[in-house]
């Protein structure tokens, strides 16, 4: 982390004003409810069902206010935590008024039975006093043993009372034996015993069942339980994506969120016992300075937790792109220094949640260290014999995990902070809690003066180039602030966020996770990439393309990325020790990341001008090896889905065509046309082996089409293309999962594009990406990949959808009937990011044709109105090369336009494209606070 960044309890939420502290009988009066109870009792005697709906109103009333209340103060600027009591209190007060009525105008027992004693406690969150505002209420019903009539009763008039007021509850009616014999059996119904908190009722009844859960449930079994929870929240991780720095987290069950805190609390107070959430923890394992960590990041995530409540009006739990906005905001954070509110506020986020994760490794290691004894499970948190003196002075292991003999082993030698990662990769062993948190403390020791190390450097440099796992090493550093201290430009991306539906993960999880990616592909390589990984073995500067990797978005946040990214990765160079000449090759694959993936995507990748301007910018066959690697491990990284065989497919042939013109050292137009046209050919021939003689249609292409496919694809293309008549239109799911490819052949028409475009849209199926391929002849071959608008695979399993696109197709290519109605889409999580159309027209990048680029907001049937716009101004597509990026679009259109174009007419087109750009831009998402002027009785359960 850098030297900025700090733990959470030195950093403080947006100064706002906080109400002054509630007092509940001055929000809900109990004595004058309870009278108003009894004389709706007394008035409707003869009348029970006057009475019921009398009560029900009053008990509806003063949830109403004293939710209105909660709500108004959490506007004002009162904490989560604070809101949650207090509709706890609120509803304490309301369920109490409600049973004393019961049992004594209802369902009274004069002279009570054994049978009939009654206890009733709250569970789940209710039963440790905090309520999100749409969370049920969850209540426990105790029975001396079976259920008597009177007691049955009680509870059902109880429970219809509540549900006819519009609170979701959740209830079980149970003997303490019933409590008991469950709890062994079920981990959840264990944990919800351990929250239960005594309402009223029977009080010796409540007692005896606390009693006997504690003495033969609790008592004897912590080892067990601590195993179970901790299976438990390693399934929640897992289902959640097992990281916590997805950029649309769930508050209450992703990693590092509240029920991660829970889980500590729930573990400690098996372990140690107490009442209230503040008593359990003081009397657990943290200090004083864990404490204040743990009581913060609860307080942060409860008033995130609130304000997701109030602003839908339901139990949502995912902090959404469209909600974020709005919530930053209320919670006080505002834009400052090129930096958005809402990336400010989600930054704050992860960075709590990157502190629970280290309160889980304390408590761990605090555990361990109380001899906790463990069952099957309980591996990695026992002492085994002991610890083992290692090669390396100061460092043991301790059973199968890494660990040191105190802080004087980082204060003595800094460099030993970089080693305690290193020593963890080389002998494949985990860390123990104790070192990382030892190192975690001590990471200020890292400072101007002593990363500049030159032992320091050497090691850090070892582990990333030729760690066993470096994306491991990496991820322990950064949890232990290491990383940020040592590499002070990384630590300036920790926790940020990038405010788009592009970017799945934080920017520091997403560099990790691409440093990952380059070492597996040079490691093993895998299916798909084989050429990066024999170009890897090649390659004369790994470090260099490893620390570029590490540094390639540090310039984020921060103006021009690639200007600052080159500034921050020239300084790290020269801090660690790099010559000049390196130091500049790393600058220029940071400064230049994002050219090969743009080239690729955006431009007609065998058009000769393509290829010299990209291979000017990149100069030799070392560096666009260098820039070809970082290239793919950059997009893998970005998230689930984003990465598939065709963007691999165009990496490669920019690839191959850039260097052979660089290998021959014939980079002008002439050369590289003649290069591509004896690629082309080569590909015609071995094509011609496979499938024998080639549809003359397909012979017919230029070289572009040759060179735009691997000879996989071509074949496809040739077998299905001799089988029928044109027009040719054939779907199949690709093999790699990346959507489907739909292949479109026959004679062009002026509008034709369009159509099709039109087509696909009214069918609900995304364009994600498409080539478009015309012969001299106006044959034409396109190829479109297709996503739902979800991201996954259109129609996936549904072969009858696929053949009714195929018809749709083939009909909009055989006729001029009309475009059939596009579906519209909800823009709800769209509307919250800010999206400016732009076009531009180029006629410098073709020699053969002018290149139209627009970029602007995704929806459907976008692709089919700029391109029947162009249509309609007689302009002829050539190519398309389209790409969705999140919410974002871009395409870039290779045209020919008609000899009549003027420079007026080229600004009236753009205007035009403007236009069709920014047509149904959706607004802004509005989910305004519920003011209490305009709330109802509907809005407020």
């Amino acid at each position: 982390m850098s030297e900025q960044s700090e733990s959470l309890v030195h950093r403080k939420l947006p100064t706002r004003r906080w109400p002054s502290k509630w007092n509940i009988s001055n929000i809900i009066d109990g004595r004058a409810l309870r009278v108003k109870l009894t004389s709706d009792f007394l008035d409707n005697l003869s009348d029970e069902a006057k009475a019921r709906k009398q009560v029900l109103d009053h008990l509806h009333g003063a949830l109403f206010r004293g939710r209105m209340i909660a709500q108004e103060r959490l506007q004002q600027g009162a904490g989560g935590l604070d809101t949650a009591r207090l509709l706890s209190a609120v509803m304490d007060e309301t369920l109490h008024a409600l049973y004393d009525y019961i049992t004594v105008h209802v369902h009274r027992a004069r002279n009570p039975t054994e049978g009939e004693r009654l206890a009733v406690f709250a569970t789940g969150g209710y039963g440790r006093n905090v309520l999100a505002p749409s969370s049920d209420v969850d209540l426990l019903f105790i029975r001396p043993y079976k259920a008597s009539a009177h007691a049955e009763s009680v509870i059902e008039y109880m429970l219809y009372a509540l549900w006819d007021v519009g609170i979701k509850v959740g209830h079980a009616f149970r003997t303490p034996e019933e409590c008991i014999r469950l709890s062994k059996q079920d981990v959840t119904i264990k944990t919800s015993l351990l929250d239960a908190r005594f309402l009223f009722g029977d009080e010796a009844l409540a007692a005896e069942t606390k009693a006997k859960f504690r003495n033969e449930a609790v008592e004897g079994h912590d080892a067990q339980f601590i195993a179970d929870k901790l299976a438990e929240r390693n399934g929640r991780h897992a289902k959640q994506g097992n990281t916590r720095y997805v950029v649309e987290p769930n508050v209450k069950e992703g990693k590092g969120g509240l029920r991660d805190l829970q889980t500590l609390y729930w573990i400690t107070k098996h372990l140690y016992d107490g009442v209230s959430l503040e008593d359990v923890m003081k009397s657990g394992p943290f200090t004083k300075h864990e404490y204040s960590v743990f009581i913060r990041a609860a307080r942060f995530f409860w008033t995130v937790r609130c304000h997701l409540h109030y602003l839908t009006g339901r139990a949502e739990e995912r902090l959404s792109f469209d909600l974020q906005p709005e919530i930053a905001s209320r919670m006080g954070y505002r834009d400052r220094s090129g930096q958005l509110g809402v990336e400010r506020f989600m930054k704050h986020y992860f960075l709590v949640a990157k502190d629970v994760g280290n309160l889980t490794r304390i408590i761990a290691a605090k555990l361990e260290a109380d001899q906790i004894k463990k069952p099957e499970g309980w591996r990695r948190f026992i002492r085994t014999g002991t610890p083992k003196p290692m090669a390396h002075e100061g460092f043991v292991l301790d059973g199968e995990r890494v660990s040191v003999t105190g802080e004087e082993v980082f204060k003595k030698a800094p460099e030993n902070l970089i080693r305690l990662f290193q020593l963890a990769d080389e002998t494949e062993h985990d860390i123990h809690p104790d070192a990382m948190t030892i190192a975690s403390r001590n990471a200020r020791i890292i400072n101007s003066r002593t990363r500049s190390k030159p032992e320091m450097s050497k090691i850090f440099i070892d582990l990333l180039v030729d760690g066993k796992n470096p994306g491991l090493a990496l991820h322990r550093m950064n949890e232990a602030d290491v990383l940020g201290r040592f590499i002070p430009e990384f630590g300036g991306i920790v926790a940020q966020t990038q405010f788009n539906m592009y970017h799945h993960f934080t920017v520091d999880e997403h560099t990790i996770r691409a440093v990952d990616y380059m070492a597996q592909i040079d490691r093993e390589g895998g299916e798909g990439f084989e050429l990066p990984h024999r170009l890897f073995q090649k390659i004369d500067n790994k470090h260099t393309l490893y620390l570029a990797m590490l540094l390639h978005d540090t310039g984020k946040g921060h103006g021009d990325q690639q200007i600052e990214g080159t500034k921050t990765a020239t300084a790290a160079g020269k801090r660690l020790g790099l010559s000049d000449a390196e130091t500049d090759l790393v600058a220029w694959l940071v400064g230049h990341h994002l050219e090969m993936s743009e080239t690729a995507q955006k431009r007609d990748i065998a058009d000769p001008q393509t290829i010299v301007r990209f291979a000017s910018m990149v100069g030799s066959i070392e560096r666009l090896r260098l820039l070809y690697i970082l290239t793919i491990a950059d997009i893998r990284a970005v998230g689930p889905g984003i990465w598939n065989a065709w963007k691999g497919q165009l990496l490669e042939d920019l690839y191959q065509n850039t260097e052979a013109a660089l290998r021959g050292g014939r980079t002008d137009a002439i050369s590289v046309s003649r290069e591509l046209e004896g690629r082309a050919a080569l590909n015609r021939e071995e094509l011609t082996e496979r499938v024998g003689a080639i549809p003359e249609v397909m012979t017919d292409m230029d070289p572009a089409y040759w060179t735009g496919f691997d000879l996989d694809a071509l074949e496809q293309h040739a077998r299905t293309i001799r089988a029928g008549d044109p027009p040719i239109v054939s779907a199949h799911v690709r093999e790699d999962g990346g959507g489907v490819s739909l292949l479109v052949a026959g004679q062009d028409r002026l509008g034709l594009f369009s159509r099709l475009a039109g087509t696909i849209a009214s069918q609900s199926a995304n364009v994600v990406s498409a080539q478009v391929f015309t012969a001299p002849s106006g044959f034409i071959v396109d190829v479109f990949i297709l996503q739902d608008g979800k991201g996954g695979i259109f129609a996936a399993g549904d072969e009858g959808r696929l053949r009714r696109l195929e018809s749709e197709v083939r009909r909009a290519f055989a006729t001029n009937e009309p475009v059939a109605d596009i579906p519209a889409k909800s823009f709800r999580r769209e509307a919250a990011f800010k999206v400016i159309p732009q076009v531009k027209i180029d006629d410098t990048l073709s020699d053969g044709y002018t290149v139209i680029d627009v970029a602007g907001r995704d929806r459907p049937g976008l692709l089919h109105d700029v391109a029947r716009l162009l249509a309609d101004e007689n302009i002829s597509i050539h190519s398309a090369h389209v790409g969705s990026y999140g919410e974002r679009v871009f395409d870039a259109f290779y045209v020919q336009l008609p000899d009549s174009y003027t420079d007026i007419k080229l600004a009236a087109l753009k205007e035009k494209l403007l236009e069709v750009l920014q047509r149904e831009e959706p607004d802004a998402p509005r989910t305004p606070a519920r003011s209490l002027k305009q709330a109802n009785a509907a809005d407020s359960f």
